[in-house]
């Protein structure tokens, strides 16, 4: 049976981990909460969950929009 490589698997990707982890010590050094911040991506405190779950998929317009609003921005390379 060939594997798909471009398959998901049930762990955090550590690069996600990083990304989620920068975004929640953005939040609260502008003392930004969950639901504020939820309310500046105009989604909802569950979708704002989602995004700072390492393990769940979000797109990357989702992560430079959530970047832009706590002044950083996202930057991604191919090694």
């Amino acid at each position: 049976m060939a594997s798909n490589r471009y398959a998901s698997d049930s762990r955090a990707c550590p690069h996600k981990e990083v990304i989620a982890w920068q975004l929640t010590q953005a939040m609260q050094e502008q003392s930004l909460s969950k639901t504020r911040m939820a309310a500046m991506l105009q989604t909802s405190r569950s979708q704002l969950d989602r995004l700072l779950d390492p393990t769940s998929d979000v797109t990357l317009s989702t992560l430079e929009r959530a970047a832009a609003l706590v002044g950083r921005k996202l930057s991604i390379t191919l090694a």
